[in-house]
């Protein structure tokens, strides 16, 4: 069934005018604050988000049916696992870094101190609408900003427990959600923002790093793209296909970091697209329909986009090896593999973001990589291999945000590792120290104790001061 979505009015103009000079006038109180406390606003954080996990679960399901296991590991595990993180680390982040400093500077020691940048705005998607949200939340309060959140209007069950969470939290002059649709976010981005974090389609990132460009505003955008699957004839199999069909099916496959499509080797190709219909019943059941395990497409416009490109690509050519089969009225659409995909089908010109996974087969490991390079950056790549060789070569010939080598989207739970893009596929990185450095401005600080040699080589200038120079300039 179709879900009955609550339309939120767009926050009007003069409220989120309010908030932001509310949040103006308390930055720098919020960015004065210690390790300690802010530490104490992450543990009721992560204290009100477990509170409120049964609420988060049934929220899922009301916006797109997604199973209440799926909602722990996806939505709440993230989400937890940032702020024990952050936690952890953040004395550390806060001290200031000390760095070395030139002979030619000697009597002077330097340090960067990471800075809030201030107030900032962070506009989520609706895929993973608690995780997106509130993971680069976590990072901008432990960096010491305020901060203005703007959800999904796609997912708005999500919207109403992230409200109840974080008005109990925070007080509104420190975090505060905006709802609304285009007309909210137009609102927002026309206002001079210090940073800007959106996750979401690269045509949408363009347009939020054109207006934040009015104000100098820096941005993180972590977007998307195609993210290409290799399967060398190394590979084992079972594994790859288990993997693979977890990482593709996982929400429906909306996932911005699913891969969006496989190449694999020739002789591997056959028993690969075998071995992914068994795990595709062994996960979802010989109807996937009737599975609680599998969720749904999250509304009628992304339903019937989803399925257009299936049609595109059968129409030109292509053949279902499995799945295909839909219900608008609960935009279901099956677990579907397509092979003999045309290059210039809207699956191969489309990011996917549904459960459709194209294979192709390949025999030369050069071809593969001309075609991911002939594409924009992805953000992410996966390898299964167990060939070193291969596996370096593909890496060192390819450019990706990240990579799993034989395993899929996983890298996104390792809070010590960045999560972004590249270009087409975002600018900046996120998750623990990432995040932090992304909501921070490093502040160069160099502090004079003695007087050094600079003294002595400023005007007038004279042939000594000269000869000073150039042995500064030859040996320093």
């Amino acid at each position: 069934m179709s879900q009955t979505v609550q339309a939120f009015a767009d926050t009007n103009v003069a409220e989120i005018q309010r908030i932001f000079d509310l949040q103006q006038k308390n930055q720098f109180q919020v960015a004065n604050t210690t390790a300690r406390q802010r530490i104490a606003k992450l543990k009721k954080l992560h204290k009100a988000v477990l509170k409120y996990r049964p609420q988060i679960k049934e929220a899922l399901y009301n916006d797109y049916r997604k199973h209440p296991s799926e909602v722990d590991l996806t939505e709440i595990y993230p989400v937890t696992s940032e702020i024990k993180h952050a936690k952890r680390h953040l004395r550390q982040w806060m001290r200031p870094h000390g760095v070395s400093t030139p002979l030619a500077l000697l009597g002077s020691s330097s340090y960067v101190q990471f800075e809030p940048k201030g107030v900032v705005l962070i506009i989520a998607p609706w895929n993973f609408p608690i995780n997106l949200t509130l993971g680069p939340l976590i990072s901008a309060v432990a960096a010491g900003n305020t901060v203005m959140l703007k959800p999904s209007e796609s997912t708005p069950h999500a919207t109403e427990i992230m409200k109840k969470i974080l008005t109990e939290v925070f007080d509104e002059k420190e975090v505060a959600i905006v709802e609304g649709a285009i007309a909210t976010s137009t609102a927002l981005l026309k206002l001079p923002f210090n940073h800007i974090f959106f996750t979401g389609a690269p045509y949408i990132g363009k347009i939020v790093m054109e207006a934040a460009s009015k104000h100098l505003t820096s941005v993180t955008l972590e977007l998307g793209g195609k993210s290409p699957t290799i399967v060398d004839e190394t590979a084992s199999v079972e594994m790859a296909a288990r993997r693979i069909a977890w990482s593709k099916f996982l929400n429906n496959g909306q996932v911005c970091i699913a891969p969006d499509y496989v190449f694999v080797h020739k002789s591997k190709k056959a028993a690969f697209v075998e071995a992914v219909k068994k795990n595709i019943k062994s996960f979802y059941s010989e109807d996937a329909s009737k599975e609680p395990s599998y969720a749904r497409i999250v509304n009628q416009r992304h339903f019937q986009r989803v399925s257009s490109y299936v049609a595109d690509a059968v129409e030109k050519g292509a053949t279902i090896e499995t799945g295909g089969n839909y219900d608008s009225t609960e935009d279901f659409i099956s677990p579907t593999v397509v092979t003999n995909v045309p290059k210039d089908s809207l699956l191969m010109e489309k990011e996917i973001f549904g459960p459709v996974m194209p294979v192709f087969e390949f025999t030369n490991i050069s071809e593969v990589i001309d075609t991911i390079n002939s594409k924009e950056k992805p953000l992410a790549l996966y390898i299964y291999s167990k060939s070193k060789k291969n596996i370096n070569h593909i890496i060192s010939n390819t450019r990706a945000g990240g990579t799993c080598i034989n395993h899929s989207a996983v890298h996104f739970f390792n809070s010590n590792l960045p999560f972004g893009g590249s270009n087409n596929s975002g600018i900046g990185k996120g998750h623990g120290w990432y995040g932090f450095q992304s909501f921070s401005n490093a502040r160069g600080v160099l502090k004079q104790h003695i007087p050094n040699a600079l003294e002595l080589l400023m005007p007038p200038y004279n042939n000594f001061k000269q000869k000073l120079i150039d042995l500064t300039i030859k040996f320093f």
